[in-house]
């Protein structure tokens, strides 16, 4: 086996790898969006809504003892 085989190998090795990663990756995003509700796909229109008149992504609820504080 020479080094071009090894090389090859490797090459196919990594491909693999990087494509389960990938398809666990989008299988854990749609998982969570089904089972705890938190839709992830949302936040990747934070690049284009960045100006700070847009609404946020998300709402921050205030607690009302924690909000009476003085910072």
């Amino acid at each position: 086996m020479d080094i071009a085989e090894l090389q090859a190998y490797g090459y196919l090795f990594l491909i693999l790898f990087m494509v389960l990663v990938l398809y666990s990756y989008i299988y854990h995003l749609y998982t969570a969006k089904k089972n705890v509700g938190k839709d992830y796909e949302k936040y990747g229109d934070i690049a284009l809504n960045d100006d700070i008149t847009d609404k946020p992504v998300e709402e921050v609820e205030r607690d009302s003892a924690t909000s009476n504080k003085e910072v």
